[in-house]
């Protein structure tokens, strides 16, 4: 019976919210959009070449991990 309790307890610290999956969400638009801006011909355009990537490192580097370690107080 105590191990049932320390995994829930050990699980619980896992828990996402509302938030997370919306930051989460907000993410993964963010790259879709990065990848969308990448494929777009002409591929040495300005969008190709400085857009795309910016905003595939935030959305991999900041966004998403960000989402991850969210915690409403």
């Amino acid at each position: 019976m105590s191990q049932k309790i320390q995994k829930k307890k050990l699980f619980e610290s896992f828990y996402f919210s509302k938030e997370n999956y919306l930051i989460l969400s907000l993410g993964l638009i963010i790259i879709a959009i990065g990848y969308y801006f990448s494929s777009i011909n002409p591929w040495d355009s300005f969008l190709s070449l400085t857009v795309s990537p910016i905003l595939l490192v935030f959305g991999y580097c900041i966004v998403i991990p960000f989402g991850i370690l969210y915690k409403k107080k």
